[in-house]
């Protein structure tokens, strides 16, 4: 079997601060759910919320089970802790470790909870992107450092030489 890799260490640190950091932000909103029940506005353009979204992202797929949504999820999460454990770039295990972190405090959610917990709400007038929580947003820059860190890394050295 494969020794764990400097990057595979990575991967797991971060996955573990992302599903911390995930955890607790939820833990707050969940302790303030009286305050934040109509919204509260932080900045203009800018809502902290409470809302338990059963689907996955936007809210898709909420009519399925949460069982089957868990389920897919922990194949996902292992699929990638397996990438994360084979990789030698530190860039991916950063992607992975996000992606990770992210889906695993989700996943976390629908068990306790049924669905994840969302809080963050952005809108432009009366136009709102849905919510979202922590965990969304590291599984999104996860996926921004999969695909774009390598191309910036491979432009860095095609302009030095």
């Amino acid at each position: 079997m494969k020794r764990p890799t400097f990057a595979s260490a990575v991967a797991g640190c971060i996955a573990v601060a992302a599903f911390v950091t995930d955890q607790a932000t939820k833990a707050l909103v969940s302790a303030n759910a009286e305050a934040l029940a109509g919204g509260l506005g932080v900045l203009p353009g800018f809502n902290l919320v409470l809302h338990r979204n059963s689907g996955v992202s936007f809210g898709m797929l909420s009519d399925v089970s949460p069982f089957i949504l868990v389920a897919l999820a922990l194949v996902i999460a292992a699929w990638l802790a397996v990438l994360a454990f084979r990789t030698e770039r530190s860039s991916d295990a950063v992607g992975y470790g996000l992606i990770l972190g992210g889906a695993i405090g989700n996943v976390a959610d629908r068990v306790r909870f049924g669905g994840a917990t969302d809080f963050l709400d952005f809108y432009i007038g009366e136009s709102h992107w849905p919510a979202f929580n922590l965990a969304d947003t590291a599984i999104v820059f996860g996926v921004v450092v999969l695909l774009f860190w390598p191309r910036l890394h491979l432009r860095g050295q095609n302009e030095a030489t």
